[in-house]
């Protein structure tokens, strides 16, 4: 039985996927080019809303004094063809043609010949269409609903009601509520099947609470390590060993601008740490109010040094 390789057009294999290249940083799992705005450039309306802001403008600005080069160009091959406008200059046609695509209206210049009226219908035309892309492109990107949720830097595995567990802290940045905000914890690690295949395993971790009516301040994410959890027997050792990472997605409705909002985050088998306790943010004034230090948010103690 003989195999034949299929031969691919060029066409063709301009559609095929590219080989898509992970590599491991700091115990993390990192596909090269993910989210990165450049990496969008067979798609330009993701690439005109993951451009970053400077980059957009100059993009448009660009555009913008190009295509009126364009049509001044047009204007011109077509000789004295607007009023009061100086023979053969580029800038009295530039400066007409920025008027005409904007819809500006007319002043001391305007079209006086058949071929100048096409011209100006047709740059009519696409300033309408162009006006209309970039103010949708524009408002696309300012109504994109963002969350600012700051997560601690690591996060530990302490006693907790005589359970161990798996806690790490998250705030709320910003000075209002996201509302029914719900937490979920994934556990992503190598695990080598009974057939003997290799394949990277990804596991549901149960919270003590993974939702909330109103997240404003702080949440402190626990979640207990019993026998039914995928944590229970692990070591610091085979954590890295497995090439463990927990997987932190947060979602919930921002009472600002009504919309759901998403956080993430992920924490490395070098980042999960043993027999330690976040420091208490949470202290009482001579008053008798509370209130939080955000200062030792990320702060973490030895439960030996606590004792």
């Amino acid at each position: 039985m003989k195999l034949r390789l299929k031969r691919f057009s060029r066409k063709q294999r301009q559609h095929l996927i590219p080989p898509i290249q992970i590599k491991v940083r700091d115990g993390k799992f990192e596909i090269i080019g993910m989210g990165a705005w450049h990496s969008y450039w067979r798609d330009p309306y993701h690439l005109l809303l993951t451009i970053p802001w400077p980059g957009f403008l100059i993009l448009i600005c660009t555009f913008y004094v190009t295509i009126n080069a364009l049509f001044a160009i047009a204007y011109l091959m077509g000789g004295d063809c607007i009023v009061n406008a100086r023979p053969g200059s580029f800038l009295d046609m530039f400066f007409f043609s920025v008027q005409t695509l904007a819809s500006i209206g007319y002043g001391a210049m305007y079209p006086k010949t058949t071929y100048a009226n096409i011209v100006v219908t047709i740059e009519a035309m696409i300033g309408l269409v162009g006006i209309a892309v970039m103010t949708g492109l524009a408002f696309a990107r300012f109504s994109r609903p963002t969350a600012r949720v700051l997560f601690s830097r690591v996060a530990v595995i302490t006693p907790h009601n005589a359970m161990p567990t798996l806690i790490f802290r998250t705030a709320n940045q910003r000075r209002n509520m996201i509302l029914e905000a719900q937490m979920r914890v994934y556990l992503m690690r190598d695990d080598v099947t009974l057939e003997g295949q290799f394949i990277r395993r990804l596991y549901d971790l149960k919270l003590l609470r993974n939702q909330t009516p109103s997240f404003t301040l702080s949440w402190s994410v626990m979640h207990v390590i019993d026998e039914f959890s995928p944590l229970y027997g692990m070591t610091a050792e085979s954590l890295t060993q497995t090439n463990t990472m927990l997987i932190i997605s947060l979602s919930g409705i921002d009472e600002t601008v009504t919309q759901v909002v998403h956080a993430r985050h992920s924490y490395a088998a070098n980042e999960i740490l043993w027999n330690n306790q976040f420091v208490d943010i949470f202290h009482h004034t001579s008053d008798g109010h509370r209130y939080i230090d955000y200062n030792r948010f990320h702060d973490v103690l030895p439960l030996d040094e606590m004792s």
